[in-house]
C-alpha cells in the first residue's frame, strides 16, 4: 500500500537508500540486535484472541511475528531492513512457521502492505532517524478490518543504560499519544489506554523499571 495511494504497493523497489542504510548498519553491527522474545505487551493483549490475520509493523528480527505465527496466526511482517527481515526469515524457518510469515520490505514511510487486517501491532515503533510516524500508524489504521484491533506500544521511559535521542524531551501520556493519531475516534472503542510499568534487565545483568504506553483500539463493525 502506498502512502498517498492507498491500493498501490510498490513493495521493495521503493524503499529509500537512506533510511535503508541506517538500519542495516544498525543490524551489521552485531549478529542479534533483540531479545528473540515477543513483546510482552503483545503476548498480554493479543494471547487471548483468537487468530486472524495480523501485520507485524517494523518487525525487526521477527520474534513477534513468529510468536504470532505459532499460535495460527497469518502475518505479513513489514521492515526496512533486508538483514533483519533475513534474520527474521531464518528465526521462522527455525520455529517451523515460515508458511505462515510473509516478509516484506518496505520504506515504512512510502509504501506499506495491504490488507485488510485482524491485528495491527506496532511495536516500539519509534525510530533515530526521521519518521513519520503518526501519518504513517493513520495509514495502517485504515488497514484494520471491522472488528480488527490497533495496537501500538511506545518507550514512556527507558533503562539507564540505553542510550535515546530524546531522553530530555517531555513524554507524552497515552491520551496525547492517541490524540495525535487523529484517528475518528467514533469509529473505534478504547480498549485499552495506559502505562504499565516493567521490569527489564541489561546486558550486564542490572535491572531497572522501565513504563510503556499502550494503546489499543477495536474498530467498530457498522
Amino acid at each position: 500500500m502506498s502512502i498517498s495511494e492507498h491500493r498501490h504497493d510498490h513493495r521493495t523497489e521503493d524503499v529509500a537508500t537512506d533510511v535503508a542504510e541506517y538500519w542495516e548498519r544498525r543490524y551489521q553491527e552485531r549478529a542479534r540486535v533483540w531479545s528473540g522474545r515477543a513483546n510482552p505487551v503483545l503476548v498480554d493483549v493479543v494471547e487471548p484472541l483468537p487468530a486472524g490475520t495480523a501485520l507485524d509493523l517494523g518487525c525487526g528480527e521477527g520474534a513477534d511475528a513468529v510468536w504470532l505465527a505459532r499460535r495460527g496466526w497469518r502475518v505479513t511482517a513489514a521492515d526496512v531492513a533486508a538483514t533483519a527481515l533475513d534474520r527474521a526469515a531464518g528465526h521462522a524457518a527455525e520455529a517451523g512457521v515460515a508458511d505462515r510469515i510473509d516478509f516484506q520490505r518496505h520504506d515504512l514511510a512510502r509504501t506499506l502492505p495491504d490488507g485488510p487486517f485482524d491485528l495491527v501491532s506496532a511495536q516500539f515503533f519509534q525510530s533515530n532517524v526521521e519518521l513519520p510516524r503518526e501519518r504513517i500508524l493513520r495509514a495502517v489504521a485504515e488497514e484494520v478490518a471491522p472488528g480488527g484491533l490497533l495496537l501500538v506500544v511506545t518507550h514512556a521511559t527507558v533503562p539507564p543504560w540505553s542510550w535515546h535521542p530524546h531522553e530530555d524531551a517531555a513524554v507524552p501520556t497515552p491520551r496525547e499519544e492517541l490524540a495525535a493519531l487523529g484517528l475518528a475516534l467514533d469509529e473505534w472503542h478504547t480498549e485499552r489506554l495506559d502505562a504499565p510499568a516493567r521490569q527489564v534487565t541489561g546486558p550486564d545483568g542490572r535491572t531497572a523499571t522501565v513504563t510503556d504506553n499502550v494503546i489499543a483500539l477495536r474498530r467498530r463493525v457498522r
